[in-house]
Order: structure tokens, then sequence, then C-alpha cells
């Protein structure tokens, strides 16, 4: 049967009722083999299935049989049309939970219900048009550090993930606690939150590493602890102060459900905040970072955002009203997250027997999907593996079905705060290219890092060039 054929079978429309069957995958004493490239190969290793063995595919491993799917209607089933099958029993989860207590990412059920009707209201399209001034002059004040440093003048290399992040950790730790923060409070947040990160991430395939008295787990907690005192000190004070703060603290302090009128904890608003602070980051960074690479290597692309800047913009910076004018612009960096999503993968755990096309789950399965793979399902991507930012012009990302594409997740657990993510991406990828073009070090090598977010292996180092005019 060939990939298409199977592609109809499950997924067309239906004809008549049929018996459902396992998914195909490798036989059973592959395990230990399929463990180990789960663990150091993963990207590399879920293509090959989904190439061997379809768009549902049955995987033995040390941890349990993992089922993947990577059809969008598969995927939408699990995150959207059936969600409530499948929770978040699994140990990425239970890491996460270890700092961002029962924070919007880490929690499930009840809990997670709750505390989202809580803080949607803090997402509001106006809320993140508010911070639009705010993307704009913390970018506009890296550049002028990176000129009062000399990187243009000298032509010294500027290590772009390390300034990226820094950045964009800057901007939502403003988002979120005020713009009163002193340096040195941010910067202890960056320390703390990379630690945090590379030890989470470490062991989400090591658990080891934080099931025993060792040196990361000890760093851990201090990274934690620190973060703690830092937000609980601000949270303490916010509670006793009459002054009015215009920042996301403020709205979540002031929420209320609304049929039984309470509000957050501390505690929660705590866990809500370092969530955001962890999440909203980092992913950003990381998007960031995979477009400023891939536009070093297709020089005509960046080209056709400048044109596209230099018409709009004039002599403005840009600004949160301006990104419906600049098409191309979110075009190239959905382009980029198409190619590498923050979120490589999605994990979920089966409540009950499910159906998924004409394969059956079973209860308690470990059930992933892959915005990695699906994202380049040649079913739905025409040249998947090139960089063609065109391909999400209004026309043709009409013609995909919903979930070819969903970087952010899907359903109600769709990232809360997937448009204040890709409005500041927009916001920061058209200022700094506005006024540099930014040229790689020769024979630099980047290759995807899939921690708990697809960051960058190898570090991108680039030259800064002034150009002739800026925006």
């Amino acid at each position: 049967m060939t990939h298409a054929t199977l592609l109809n079978s499950e997924y067309g429309p239906p004809q008549k009722k049929q018996s459902r069957r396992r998914p195909r995958g490798p036989r059973w004493y592959t395990a230990i083999e399929n463990t180990l490239r789960l663990l150091f190969h993963p990207l590399d290793f879920l293509m090959d299935m989904h190439k061997r063995y379809g768009d549902v595919v049955s995987l033995p491993t040390l941890f349990g049989r993992l089922y993947a799917v990577f059809h969008p209607n598969g995927v939408q089933h699990i995150l959207q049309k059936n969600y409530l099958n499948y929770n978040k029993d699994l140990l990425v989860y239970h890491l996460l939970s270890l700092v961002l207590g029962k924070g919007l990412l880490s929690s499930d059920g009840q809990v997670w219900l709750r505390q989202r009707r809580l803080i949607q209201p803090a997402f509001h399209h106006q809320r993140i048009t508010a911070f639009g001034r705010l993307i704009t002059e913390t970018t506009l004040m890296w550049l002028e550090q990176w000129e009062k440093s000399g990187y243009v003048k000298t032509g010294d290399p500027l290590s772009l993930a390390h300034e990226i992040q820094s950045l964009t950790l800057n901007i939502v730790s403003k988002a979120l606690l005020g713009t009163g923060l002193s340096e040195e409070t941010t910067a202890k947040i960056e320390r703390a939150l990379t630690t945090v990160s590379t030890i989470l991430a470490k062991a989400s395939y090591f658990p080891l590493l934080l099931s025993l008295p060792t040196p990361q787990r000890r760093r851990l907690y201090a990274a934690r602890g620190e973060l703690y005192a830092i937000v609980d000190g601000i949270i303490r004070e916010r509670r006793h102060s009459s002054e009015k703060h215009e920042d996301l603290l403020d709205m979540l302090l002031q929420a209320h459900d609304e049929e039984t009128g309470e509000g957050m904890t501390d505690q929660q608003v705590r866990d809500e905040v370092l969530t955001s602070l962890l999440a909203g980051h980092e992913t950003t960074a990381n998007a960031l970072c995979w477009t400023f690479f891939l536009l070093t290597q297709h020089p005509h692309i960046e080209r056709k955002l400048r044109e596209e800047y230099l018409g709009v913009l004039h002599e403005h910076p840009p600004m949160i009203e301006d990104l419906s004018r600049l098409p191309y612009n979110r075009m190239v960096i959905e382009e980029a997250m198409r190619l590498y999503p923050p979120a490589w993968a999605i994990g979920r755990r089966a409540l009950g027997d499910d159906e998924v096309g004409d394969f059956s789950l079973p209860k308690g399965a470990y059930v992933s999907v892959s915005p990695y793979v699906t994202h380049r399902h040649p079913a739905f991507w025409e040249r998947p593996d090139e960089f063609d930012p065109e391909r999400f012009s209004s026309e043709q990302a009409a013609q995909r079905p919903r979930f070819a594409y969903f970087p952010f997740g899907g359903g109600p657990h769709l990232c809360i705060g997937n448009q204040f993510a890709l409005s500041e991406a927009q916001l920061i990828l058209a200022t700094i290219l506005s006024h540099y073009h930014l040229q790689p070090i020769p024979d630099t090598v980047i290759t995807p890092d899939p921690l708990l977010t697809l960051r960058q292996r190898g570090d991108l180092q680039v030259t800064l060039h002034r150009r002739v005019s800026k925006v």
C-alpha cells in the first residue's frame, strides 16, 4: 500500500464501518534501539518512523509503548476533538511542575481549566496591543547597546542567540512585572531561568539527575529558590500597594472567577508568572534565532523583507499597528516556525480507549504529536524542507488543514500567549533588520537541539552591518 493510499484509507470520507487495527511500527525487540534514538536523535527518528510506517506509528520503548500521530486530522482529534480523553500525566510535565507548580503549562484537569479562565482576559488582543510600544522601545535600547559596545565599528562577532534570549526575557519581564525592575534583578532572573531550563531539559532525558541528591538537583532548587524570592517579593509589594501598574501581574492579581468570585492565591500568581517567564521568552527567542539563521542562508528573502520595511515604515520604527501592513514579515516568521517549531513535540496520555483514523489506541497509551514532523508532511507541504515564506500567503494557507501547522499547539490547550509571542517576534525582527544586515561568521554550523524547546546547537555568531538608510 502506498503512502497516499494509506492516507486516504485512514482519513478520507468514511465508506463503511470497519474494524480498527493496531498501528504499524517496529517490532517489540527494537525497544532498546528505539529508546536510544528517541533520547539522542528524536527528530531524525520520528521523521524516519513516519516515512516507514505512515501517519500513526506504534513504538515500543523501555518506558512503554509510544503512539506517534503525524496526520493533521489525527493531531486535531487528540488536541481538540477528543482532548478530554488525554491528560498530561507524563515525565516532562512532572519535571516542569518542580519549578512552575500548577501553572498553565504543567497543570491539568479542573485546576488548569480554572486558571485558564482567570488568566484569559490578561491576554486579550487589546492588552497585547498595549505592549507593542514596550517591545519596540526595548529592542531599540538593545540596538543602542550594540552600538555602544562597538560591534558595528569593530566588526567583532555578536553571539546572536545569547542576545536574543536576553532581549526577549527583558521584554517579558517588563510586560509581566513592570518596567521598574533593576538591571541587577533582571540579570538574576535571567541566570536562574537559564539554569532551570538547562537542567530540566537534561532531566527530561535522564530523570535520575533529579531523583537523587545530585549537584544538578541542588542547582535547580537553588535557582528555583532565587526565582521564588524575587517574584514573591514583588507580589507582596503589589498586594500592599494602591498604585496601578499597566502590566500582566496587576491583571493576574485582580482576576476573579465569574462563578465564585475567588481570585488567585499568591502561590498561583507566582506559578503563572514563572510559567510565562520561562515559556514566554524561550519560545520567542528560539523562533527568532531560527528566523535570523534562515535569512542568513537566503539573502533574497531578506532583501524582500527590506523592501517591505522601506515601503511601509519609511523612517519610523515599527509599531504594533504597522504589523497588518507587513504581511511578508509575518510570513517569514511563520515559515521559520514551520521548519523549526519551538515546541517540537507534544505529549499526552490516554485516559480511555480511543480511535484515531482506522487505528485503535488503548487506555493508558503514551501519545505524541510532533509539529516538527507534521510541518514537513509531504501530503500538505510541497518541497517541505525548503524555506519558502510564500506558503503562508492567505491563499495558500486557506488550502491546508487546520492542524497541518500548529507551532503553538491547538484546541483548548492552545498556548495562551501565542498572539503576544507572534507580535513580539514580528516587531523584534522588523526593528533589527531595519537597522542592520546580519552576516554570519564563515563556516558557522547550526543544527537543531531538541530539548524542552527546539534550540540551536552551535553558536550563531554574526557581524553587524548598518543599513545605508535606517527605518
